[in-house]
Formats: C-alpha cells, sequence, structure tokens
C-alpha cells in the first residue's frame, strides 16, 4: 500500500489528486474509491494510504483511506524574553 497527501479534492466534483510520498506524478481520486463511512470526502494536505491501478488516461488511486497518525508531537515552550535592569 502506497502512502500521500492529497493534492486538492472538489467536493462537488466528487473528484481531485493525490501525490504519492517521493514522487511527482499525480494520481487520480474518485469519491468512489474512498474507502470511509459517511460522506466521502478529502481535504488538501490530508495524509492518506491507497493502492495505485492503471486506469483509461493514467494512474488512478484506490481503496484511498485516511493514514493514521499514531504518538504527539513535541514541542519546546516559548522562551520569556530577558529583561533588562538599567
Amino acid at each position: 500500500m502506497a502512502t500521500g497527501k492529497v493534492k486538492w479534492f472538489n467536493n462537488a466534483k466528487g473528484f481531485g489528486f493525490i501525490i504519492e510520498e517521493g514522487k511527482d506524478e499525480d494520481l487520480f481520486a474518485h469519491y468512489s474509491a474512498i474507502d470511509m463511512e459517511g460522506y466521502k470526502t478529502l481535504k488538501a494536505g490530508q495524509g492518506v494510504d491507497f493502492e495505485i491501478i492503471q486506469g483509461p488516461k493514467g494512474k488512478h488511486a484506490v481503496k484511498i483511506k485516511a493514514s493514521i497518525c499514531i504518538g504527539t508531537v513535541k514541542t519546546e515552550p516559548a522562551q520569556k524574553p530577558k529583561t533588562q535592569l538599567a
């Protein structure tokens, strides 16, 4: 299974494009290929897992699932500015 990010997705038209991680080629993504419950949509920048097939006009992403983020991102606390005593 491949991973990548959603380049863009148009809800009204029901399609968009995904870019596979480490590649430059756009992969066509149709709403019917999204594997989720309820309203099937994707958001630009969203991480996804998918399979790739060859379609009549190019490569298609199928069996598209939202990537699951495990863990948390650690950030450093903001430092307070040092005050100068005169």
